[in-house]
């Protein structure tokens, strides 16, 4: 108990210094306004870009005014590419070491900026009760004798539940002992009565057996049942409707394609120029997201989302240096969409020169959250969508098909590459 209360004691201590450090935050920030600095933070985008305790495309923002002088801070904030060409060596230096220019906020008030520079002392503040925090538990957990302690109390409780629950089973069991001898007249009759109900059972089993009639009806039913059972199961073997696997990469079309509103053909190029829509590389994924970490929805250290970290740990990115490295590891993608070898399916045609959409077959795919098979993709659902979509003739593949007639028509020679013999997709599957 002396350890348990020493841990306690810790706790206490270090929830303390992080109120005291939030104190010290809130007198040293010249009672701004924390809560607007952080929202004007993510408003303007600059967690895009810098964050606290880390390093992105700027710098780390952590111990920013032990750095700089608050005046120079929100010069530089208005205008960082003028403070550079006025030859200010702190901001030249600054320019040497990132040289990618911050764009200029000078539509920001001076209370603006420090309202940033309090949310971002605030934040620090945090980072260091939540580390003086966890080094205090840390700490505590230690005492093996706590610990054995606490295991002694467990123990004495399962132990004392365990004899309770045995005298109780062993007062339940006279107790039904007793009803049994009491009432051994009336289980008798009732077991007299059920074997007589088994004896009819068994007189109505041999008057079905002997009319055929009967017996034949039945051996119909079943086996029209089973008719019904295995044609079901035969035409649904290899259709897959429904099916969601459990990707490596738990990626959201829900956010990307709905809340984002990102084409489909941004990241599945292949649908627009070939026969499948294809993959997307890891590299189309890093276009964003060597900035965009998805952080703010996660309490960890890193500032990362683990989704974004198993990307960068595919690509081997490093977010700190911002460099990529040479023990890379391709995503294993689980195939959903799977087509029989025998069936041919060119995606370039359906979207190009149709102008099917994507939610056509896939479905409302904006709104996934998980992918899956939305349609059962099976030959006569291919067929009836041939039956009901009405072909649109004003696209180049049709023109150049009547051309081709119309030189028949004159007697002039039409070769195969008048009427797409050129197309990948006639010769390479």
């Amino acid at each position: 108990m002396r350890n348990i209360s020493s841990v306690l004691g810790k706790l206490a201590k270090s929830i303390s210094v992080g109120l005291v450090l939030l104190f010290a935050v809130t007198s040293v920030s010249n009672a701004q306004d924390a809560s607007n600095g952080g929202a004007l933070f993510k408003a303007n985008a600059c967690n895009s870009c810098h964050a606290v305790g880390r390093q992105l495309t700027g710098p780390d923002l952590a111990g920013l005014t032990d750095r700089r002088e608050e005046s120079w801070i929100i010069k530089w904030v208005h205008n960082p590419q003028g403070m550079v060409d006025s030859g200010d060596p702190q901001a030249v230096e600054l320019k040497g070491k990132f040289p990618t220019m911050m764009a200029p906020y000078s539509h920001l008030s001076d209370d603006d900026v420090r309202d940033i520079i309090a949310y971002l002392q605030a934040e620090e503040a945090k980072a260091a009760a939540k580390k003086e925090q966890a080094a205090a538990q840390g700490g505590g957990a230690g005492g093996s004798q706590g610990a054995s302690t606490l295991m002694i109390v467990i123990v004495s409780v399962l132990v004392v539940i365990v004899v309770g629950v045995s005298i109780l089973l062993s007062r339940i069991t006279k107790t039904l002992e007793k009803v049994i001898d009491t009432n051994k007249e009336s289980i008798d009759v009732a077991t007299a009565e059920y074997a007589a109900r088994g004896s009819k059972f068994g007189q109505f089993a041999k008057a079905f057996v002997r009319n055929k009639k009967l017996v034949f009806f039945a051996v119909l039913m079943i086996v029209a049942l089973l008719g019904v059972v295995g044609w079901k199961t035969g035409w649904n073997v290899g259709v897959h409707q429904g099916y969601q696997p459990v990707q490596p990469i738990k990626f959201s079309h829900q956010i990307h394609a709905g809340v984002n509103q990102i084409e489909c053909q941004y990241c599945h190029g292949g649908a627009f120029k070939s026969k499948n829509a294809s993959i997307p590389s890891a590299n189309v994924c890093m276009n964003c997201h060597n900035t965009i970490t998805a952080g703010d929805h996660y309490d960890n250290d890193s500032g990362i989302s683990p989704e974004i970290a198993k990307l960068y740990r595919a690509v081997d990115w490093d977010p700190e240096t911002r460099t990529y490295g040479n023990d890379t590891r391709p995503i294993e993608w689980i195939r959903i969409h799977n087509l029989p070898d025998f069936a041919y399916f060119n995606h370039s045609q359906h979207v190009v020169v149709a102008g099917v959409e994507c939610q056509t077959c896939h479905g409302p795919i904006e709104t996934m959250e998980e992918v899956y098979q939305y349609s059962p993709l099976t030959m006569k659902w291919c067929i009836d969508c041939h039956r009901e979509t009405s072909v649109d003739t004003d696209n180049q593949y049709y023109d150049q098909l009547i051309e081709a007639h119309d030189k028949l028509k004159k007697g002039e020679k039409m070769t195969a590459a008048m009427i797409g013999g050129l197309e990948c997709g006639k010769c390479h599957y």
